[in-house]
């Protein structure tokens, strides 16, 4: 990483309004990296918070409708869709909050995989342009992450064990006689049928109602387990959140 020869100072204008002076030593350059690294964390850590109250909905949300849907047979089994998809809009509102995350942790394992590790144990074939790479990523900041990977991400980590908890709570509300209304326990003498009528929704009927779902946790199963590249940060073990 080169460091600007000069005087450390600039001759400010008229106006006494100037630029500040670009570090002109190695001390002052070692300055200005670890207040830079303190505040990118701590911009990261703001973020990682947000990601965290983001799930804490989500799991409030799945124990609230499940208490109230598994509680009586006058629950609609309707409660159990709408969970999901209150949980599926948090998942895209965590989606996009990680994209901000990875932004600012990815300019902090820059600093400390090249620099910060060089001091400590330095290899050779370490990186060479990585200044220059956290330099334009200062002056256009650009998302790294797209938001299908950040939505399989969360998947993987919290959300697809949520949906699978509420897909087995519906299962049970729609298939259990002892979970619905007298009026809607299945007909013993063809239960399958019984249990595709019981799924209408208002106008939506039984079996459009399972299509949905099915083809919903289909699209699930694949956003989440979908193969990856495993670059950069992803391909050092699980540690990356």
């Amino acid at each position: 990483m080169s460091i600007t020869q000069g005087t450390g100072a600039t001759e400010a204008p008229p106006n006494g309004v100037g630029a500040p002076p670009i570090p002109s030593s190695s001390g002052e350059l070692i300055t200005v990296l670890a207040h830079f690294h303190r505040a990118e964390i701590a911009r990261m850590s703001g973020w990682r918070d947000r990601i965290d109250l983001t799930t804490n909905w989500a799991i409030t949300v799945v124990a609230a409708m499940l208490s109230v849907s598994l509680s009586t047979p006058s629950a609609h089994h309707g409660v159990i869709l709408f969970a999901m998809l209150v949980v599926l809009l948090l998942l895209c509102i965590e989606a996009r909050r990680y994209r901000f995350f990875d932004v600012y942790r990815t300019r902090v394992r820059l600093l400390e995989r090249n620099y910060y590790a060089h001091v400590f144990a330095a290899q050779p074939g370490a990186e060479t342009d990585w200044a220059r790479q956290l330099g334009q990523d200062l002056r256009e900041p650009r998302f790294l992450t797209s938001m299908r990977t950040a939505m399989s991400r969360r998947l993987r980590r919290n959300y697809f064990w949520m949906f699978l908890m509420l897909l087995a709570a519906w299962t049970l509300k729609i298939s259990s006689p002892w979970l619905l209304a007298a009026e809607d326990a299945p007909d013993g003498t063809g239960p399958a049928r019984g249990v595709i009528e019981h799924l209408a929704f208002g106008p939506v009927a039984g079996w459009a109602v399972l299509i949905l779902v099915g083809a919903f946790y289909c699209w699930l199963a694949w956003a989440t387990f979908r193969p990856h590249t495993r670059s950069g940060e992803l391909a050092h073990g699980e540690v990356h959140v």
